[in-house]
């Protein structure tokens, strides 16, 4: 060692030089000093060999590290000659006259360091998640700390798990140097990098403002989008012109998307945005495009109780009623003629662009068998058709596609009296009928099932008059008289002042009981009312007159024989 290295060689102070001088002196040649433990020191690297990397930190000898301290997380050497490196004196010296250091206490001591200027002054640190533990997560910031769930972000989480072996941004909550404890803290790293987007976001929204976004998550009525601290609501109705069922059609989470600012309130921060809005309205020119009477094709997108709604156009849907289906009436469902994703072709009944909504037509592509049911049936003719439905008043028969016709209840029967259609006929059943009546401007046609049949009452007057004597069979009775049957649904009324021995008196049983039979003289004919008046009375004044006739008749003819006896003078 040199002698101007030789710190022995010092002179007395008292005698050769003043403070001041001993004071400079100190100064010039207190880097040749041996540094003390725990300080922290710079240093250069000379060379790596053997495992050992060496430093020369301009002290009398070079010094000497393990290169097992310069590895980082994943195992791989951060250091090369030429380096500088921070250190700690070890302590004692090598076989080849270097003196120990560290570089791993010299890194702790500045990750403290640097972890008390982080807590002083706010700062955000990064550090790697390690494992799960009790309450929350371990965090490797350079030392190990904890951090409680609570603190894992500013929205519950579910799955913390996600987060391990991630490198997040964290804020120092509490250290305690001398324990080794540090507490940390995502959640509000987190919220500050937020408040400091949402601050920049809130300068730039504004209604009509064009932003980028990227979708946060999906929801059965539209999707939440963060604009950069500040979420905002892409409903499902905006976010195209066409049908969109769920957003998970068009949208996906984590995509980024370009939206409008459609609303914004400032004082509760809720922003609504939309999509479709910057793209051309599909339904501006439509009238100019599609006209009423044309025909268009189709893609069947939604199938409802009432209809079809077909999209024209990307954005462009029309409605095809259920009326406007089939000029049949028994359909019951949309759903029997088209499903979802059937192409069909129909006629552009009616267009209303300020409302945005168009009628179509399926049974318009064919001719309306209305028009023409007067030249091809007509009143008096015999039909066959299928029992569609019924009624209390009567029963509809479809004899062809389209063209259904009533059948009154009273037109089923001539002689029983009807309460209901099922009675006679069964839904489904195939029946004939006589047509009465064609309106087919109101799309009526009146059937008659009884007309297939002779009319009892008619035949029954042309054969009988006045006095003739008939055979009934009491059916009812009233307070006023027996209904009597004459045939099969035939009835006469034969009243009690027409019943010999009746006095009017209420006390009286009446003359006549049901189920009794008798003859009868008829008094009284209305074929139009379809009335007939009945006597017994009257069968009893001529039964009597037809007794006396027989007795003069027997008499004359006694007489007759008694001259004859009598000899002749």
């Amino acid at each position: 060692m040199t002698e101007e290295h030789n710190l022995d060689a010092v002179p007395d102070t008292s005698s050769q030089v003043d403070a001041e001088d001993y004071q400079h002196f100190l100064e010039d040649y207190s880097h040749l000093a041996p540094p003390s433990r725990h300080e922290l020191i710079d240093g250069r690297v000379l060379a790596i060999k053997n495992g050992n990397v060496y430093i020369d930190f301009s002290a009398k000898s070079d010094g000497v590290a393990p290169l097992s301290q310069f590895q980082d997380l994943s195992g791989n050497y951060t250091v090369k000659p030429g380096d500088i490196v921070q250190i700690m004196v070890e302590g004692g010296f090598t076989a080849e006259g270097c003196m120990q250091l560290s570089h791993e206490k010299a890194a702790r001591v500045k990750i403290w360091d640097n972890l008390e200027q982080a807590l002083a002054e706010k700062l955000t640190v990064s550090g790697r998640v390690l494992a799960r533990v009790k309450g929350g997560l371990s965090v490797d910031v350079g030392v190990q700390a904890f951090m409680p769930g609570s603190q894992i972000d500013p929205r519950p989480i579910r799955n913390v798990d996600q987060f391990i072996g991630q490198d997040i941004p964290v804020k120092i909550v509490k250290l305690n140097r001398k324990r080794g404890n540090a507490v940390v803290s995502r959640k509000l790293a987190v919220q500050e990098d937020v408040d400091s987007r949402k601050n920049i976001t809130l300068g730039m929204i504004h209604e009509g403002a064009v932003l980028t976004g990227t979708v946060k998550n999906l929801t059965e009525y539209g999707a939440f989008i963060d604009l950069g601290g500040i979420d905002g609501l892409l409903h499902v109705t905006d976010l195209s012109w066409g049908r969109v069922t769920h957003p998970s059609e068009v949208l996906e989470p984590g995509a980024e998307i370009t939206v409008q600012v459609l609303k914004y309130d400032p004082a509760k921060e809720r922003v609504s945005l939309g999509v479709k809005q910057l793209m051309p309205d599909p339904w501006q020119g439509v009238a100019e495009r599609i006209a009423p009477g044309s025909r268009v094709i189709g893609r069947v997108v939604t199938v409802t109780d009432y209809g079809a709604f077909i999209e024209i156009e990307p954005g462009i849907e029309g409605l095809i009623h259920i009326s406007a289906m089939t000029w049949s009436r028994r359909m019951k469902h949309p759903s029997k003629v088209v499903k979802p994703g059937d192409r069909v072709e129909a006629v552009v009944l009616e267009i209303s662009p300020q409302d945005r909504r168009i009628s179509l037509g399926l049974k318009q592509l064919e001719a309306n068998p209305w028009t023409t049911v007067e030249q091809r049936y007509s009143v008096g003719s015999v039909v066959e058709g299928r029992v569609r439905n019924m009624t209390e008043f009567g029963a509809f028969i479809e004899i062809e596609e389209g063209v259904d016709g009533l059948v009154h209840v009273s037109d089923l029967s001539w002689t029983r009296r009807i309460k209901h259609p099922s009675e006679i006929l069964r839904k489904g059943s195939m029946v004939q009928a006589v047509i009465l009546a064609i309106d087919a401007a109101h799309k009526r046609l009146s059937l008659g099932v009884k007309q297939l049949q002779p009319d009892a009452w008619e035949t029954w007057f042309r054969h009988h008059h006045v006095n003739d004597t008939v055979h009934g069979k009491v059916l009812r009775l009233a307070g006023f008289g027996a209904f009597v049957e004459l045939a099969e649904g035939v009835e006469g009324l034969c009243h009690f002042s027409e019943v010999p021995g009746w006095t009017g008196r209420k006390s009286d049983p009446p003359p006549l009981a049901p189920g009794q039979e008798a003859d009868f003289k008829v008094i009284r004919m209305n074929e139009e009312e379809r009335k007939i008046g009945l006597s017994l009375k009257a069968m009893a004044d001529a039964e009597e007159f037809d007794r006396l006739e027989e007795y003069k008749r027997k008499a004359a003819a006694a007489g007759s024989d008694l001259e004859n006896l009598m000899p002749r003078r």
